[in-house]
């Protein structure tokens, strides 16, 4: 059984307006690492939007670990190119955020406090953090107001991490120190995974299939399965099947822009 599945799914934000998506039909499986490139413009926020329960279909239908969606998921956690820390909390508050809000864990978080905070503390570690659990947004550079940010989408420990743009406003030094970051995180505890990127070495480097989705309406065009062996590193970024892989899927975009 697919863990995400779109079946005929369409969009329009207004009764009559024009179609964001259309006629999109796709299976995620549990544990996949899925890439959705296309312009600017084509819907793929809007997926986000669709499969987090944050927007219903107008037409088709979206299911989650084999149920409709119809409303926000617990299961879920989301990260975005701006990090949105709240800048009067800390970065153990902010990442501890999901906690709060997210059942079972609001209901438990009185008497599993210490508990929670050693969690929080755990994930900042493993994302290099360590030691700035008590700095404030502000005092943290971009990269790592972003690892604090995913790690608060994953706290809560989600079986679904949906990623819109992460790493789209940094360096690229920076990025592809975040790219191997993720990376690491997936193949540590394993969770699905699906990422709106306009990066295609990004895509490639991560994802087991990448989605190219067409101008709006958004529909999808091809789907591409990367067979790059895991784990990888970045010096896989520099080999001819790499670019192979890139070179398809800039082609596919190239051609979307044209017609």
């Amino acid at each position: 059984m697919s863990f995400v599945e779109f079946e005929n799914v369409s969009l329009s934000y207004s009764e009559g307006g024009q179609r964001a998506i259309e006629g999109i039909s796709l299976q995620v499986a549990e544990g996949e690492f899925v890439a959705v490139v296309g312009p600017s413009g084509c819907g793929k926020s809007t997926l986000m939007k669709l499969i987090s329960g944050l927007k219903p279909p107008s037409e088709g239908y979206v299911y989650v670990n084999g149920r409709q969606v119809g409303g926000p998921l617990g299961i879920v956690g989301m990260a975005f190119q701006a990090p949105n820390l709240l800048p009067w909390r800390t970065t153990l508050d902010n990442v501890m955020l999901p906690l709060e809000i997210v059942e079972p864990w609001r209901s438990e978080r009185g008497a599993r406090r210490k508990e929670f905070e050693e969690m929080a503390r755990a994930q900042l570690a493993r994302v290099g953090l360590a030691g700035f659990e008590d700095k404030f947004p502000w005092e943290l550079s971009g990269g790592m107001q972003q690892r604090a940010s995913i790690c608060r989408a994953l706290i809560h420990k989600p079986r679904l991490l949906m990623l819109d743009e992460p790493f789209g406003a940094l360096d690229a030094f920076t990025r592809e120190e975040l790219w191997c970051m993720l990376r690491d995180l997936w193949q540590q505890q394993p969770f699905t995974v699906i990422l709106v990127t306009h990066d295609l070495r990004e895509a490639v480097f991560l994802a087991d299939t990448v989605y190219v989705m067409s101008k709006r309406p958004g529909r999808i065009l091809i789907r591409r399965e990367i067979d790059l062996p895991r784990p990888r590193d970045l010096e896989v970024t520099y080999t001819d099947a790499f670019a192979s892989h890139v070179h398809v899927l800039r082609e596919s975009i190239g051609r979307v822009r044209e017609n």
